[in-house]
């Protein structure tokens, strides 16, 4: 019986996980937290190296973090989105930050085998933020307040949600 129940679970999060969401309409309202800087302070995050990050030094920009795995599907799935993302927003001050929580040979090997300019970085405490699906992505405006926050697949290269990275970073 336990073994259904995990099956179900598993398959629900999945489920959560692989709907795409392109736009920003009355429809497809994004979740817009507003607990303030808590949550700023709550991510644990590393380089590769294992060198802690100070997400601080990232004070007066837009911090883009995407929560993803080598093995997700949908993570994968988005991530040429976000890399025209990127590119087109270059010019903004955002940072962008791919953060998981596997081992770093994991991530360094799919770092290898990708062609995009992500700072892959690692998370130390994912279940502490409760994040129960990936891919899931976390945007924190100029004053270090989390302004979004959704799980699941995001198109992020069209103009809605470009727009949505600009709005955050007012």
């Amino acid at each position: 019986m336990k073994s259904i129940y995990k099956i179900a679970v598993a398959f629900l999060l999945l489920l959560v996980s692989c709907k795409e969401k392109e736009s920003n309409n009355n429809k497809d309202k994004p979740t817009v937290v507003t607990k303030g800087e808590s949550e700023f302070d709550k991510i644990k995050l590393t380089e590769l190296d294992g060198t802690p990050i100070e997400l601080h030094q990232y004070e007066g920009k837009t911090i883009f973090i995407n929560f993803w795995a080598t093995w997700c599907g949908p993570c994968i799935q988005e991530m040429p989105s976000i890399q025209k993302a990127k590119t087109s927003l270059k010019d903004e001050d955002i940072v962008f930050l791919f953060a998981s929580n596997e081992e770093v040979e994991a991530i360094e090997a799919f770092k290898k085998k990708q062609s995009y300019d992500f700072h892959y970085v690692r998370v130390e405490n994912l279940e502490q933020l409760n994040i129960i699906a990936l891919p899931t992505t976390y945007i924190f405006n100029p004053d270090k307040k989390l302004v979004f926050s959704e799980m699941g697949y995001r198109k992020w290269d069209n103009k809605n949600n470009i727009d949505l990275i600009l709005n955050a970073a007012k």
